[in-house]
């Protein structure tokens, strides 16, 4: 039937996987700053969102979520787990070890390691003296992730390296490397930086091969590839994005965030002039090889994702909209309405067509397809019996067999032996010695006819699904 239409998402709920979610904590609205779906825990539905106060909630898309009129009083009932993580807004979340944990990154200048089940505090990371603004699992090893902060720094954790201080139960942990000063602004490196800047690291990106470690900043607008056995500089880094004003200096635009597919072919970057790059994952320092536009980035919260199925990317927007570009047609997004806010942090369901969004009107949504939308086809058995016809004519060639394959397996009355063809009847009866109609000499047959590609006298080819579904 070809690819869904992603403008048919619904969030009104009433329907199993879509609906509209309040982040609220004692009555206080609390604006969600980070989404994420987990990939194997509950086959991928389960939601965890984490806000501006610090809290962590975890959610079961799966189930009835609430329409829009109902979430401020139904959202408590569905809502499986909640908890107070850190006394500053979080960041980033992220699931690691087969989603039994959740990371999560705070303004507090540490990453913490949570239980999901009984949401009890592992660990603590410290070494960053800045707001850690976004994390990244290791692709296959589960014990180690990196982070990135706003104090310009990346670090490589590694969670079997840990150190006890007494008094306390929570394990403490150091980053095994660190590198600082990662995106400065252009050429301020020799010059003093001024109060309140930001030299922010937005995003940290592992690659597929597992040790190039790929990231953005807020100040040079430039992707950088570090090989994370010598972090010392970058093997190869983008081009930077800018543009001209009128004086004739160039603007340097931030990257917001960053994303890839599956087989790290392709890398997206959300920039802060309301375009989304694409480059080449294999050759990023060609450039820019395709871009996407129509939406607005007015701050450094808007994120961008790109689809499992690597055929679409879904970005939030400050206009308070969805946008849902094809890869291969970036000029016609699909427009999401619903949010009342600046849309912010985005995720991809990893096992259904289905997206969160969460906005600034401290409300997150869960976007899915229409019922109707979901309509399965019966498909053809794949063990069905192809029976094959042959004319006894003596004009007849190999040309005149027919393949019947029932398209949907319907009953029907059984025919009697008189009217059925002679020659269909001795190919029965070869496959079915006690049927009531005569027998052949070739009914015990030898593997090899069936392996290749031999004819018998009736030109009647053999394959190796008859020979397995007879034998």
């Amino acid at each position: 039937r070809g690819r869904p239409h992603m403008g048919r998402l619904c969030s009104e709920g009433g329907s199993s996987g879509s609906g509209v979610l309040s982040v609220e904590h004692d009555g206080v609205p609390a604006p969600p700053l980070a989404v994420s779906y987990s990939k194997k825990r509950g086959d991928g539905h389960m939601l965890a969102v984490a806000d501006e106060e610090g809290f962590v909630s975890i959610f079961n898309t799966r189930l009835q979520l609430p329409t829009f009129m109902a979430t401020n009083y139904e959202t408590d009932k569905i809502r499986l787990k909640s908890w107070m993580a850190h006394t500053n807004a979080i960041f980033d979340v992220s699931w690691i070890q087969d989603d039994t944990r959740i990371l999560t990154a705070s303004g507090d200048q540490t990453v913490r390691l949570w239980d999901v089940e009984s949401h009890k505090a592992l660990g603590v990371m410290r070494g960053h003296s800045g707001s850690v603004k976004s994390l990244c699992a290791h692709p296959s090893n589960a014990e180690i992730f990196a982070s990135g902060s706003r104090d310009g720094s990346i670090a490589l954790w590694d969670l079997r390296t840990s150190t006890t201080i007494s008094g306390t139960e929570v394990t403490h942990y150091r980053p095994v490397s660190c590198v600082t000063d990662t995106h400065l602004a252009p050429r301020s490196k020799n010059v003093r930086r001024r109060k309140g800047a930001t030299y922010s690291v937005t995003g940290v990106l592992y690659q597929q091969d597992e040790r190039i470690l790929a990231t953005s900043g807020a100040a040079d607008g430039v992707v950088k590839f570090w090989d994370t056995r010598k972090l010392k500089v970058p093997v190869v880094q983008t081009p930077s994005q800018h543009t001209r004003t009128s004086e004739g200096v160039g603007r340097v635009h931030g990257i917001t965030s960053l994303s890839q597919d599956p087989t790290s072919s392709r890398l997206i970057a959300s920039c802060t002039d309301s375009k989304i790059y694409m480059y080449d994952g294999a050759f990023p320092e060609r450039g820019v090889i395709s871009s996407f536009s129509g939406h607005i980035v007015g701050s450094f919260y808007i994120k961008a994702a790109f689809s499992p199925d690597s055929a679409h990317i879904l970005s939030g927007s400050t206009d308070g909209n969805v946008y849902i570009w094809q890869v291969d047609n970036p000029s016609n997004p699909a427009v999401l309405e619903g949010h009342r806010g600046e849309v912010t942090a985005v995720d991809w369901c990893s096992s259904s067509c289905k997206i969160v969004t969460s906005s600034d009107d401290c409300m997150v949504r869960v976007w899915s397809l229409k019922e109707h939308e979901f309509t399965r086809h019966q498909l053809p058995s794949l063990f069905c019996h192809r029976l094959h016809c042959v004319s006894t004519s003596p004009s007849s060639t190999s040309n005149d067999d027919v393949s019947v394959i029932p398209e949907t397996p319907q009953p029907k009355q059984p025919k009697s032996l008189a009217s059925t063809p002679t020659s269909v009847l001795d190919s029965l009866s070869e496959l079915h010695p006690n049927l009531p109609h005569g027998s052949s000499p070739r009914a015990k047959r030898d593997i090899r006819q069936v392996l290749s590609p031999v004819f018998d006298g009736r030109k009647r080819p053999r394959t190796i699904r008859d020979y397995f579904s007879h034998t």
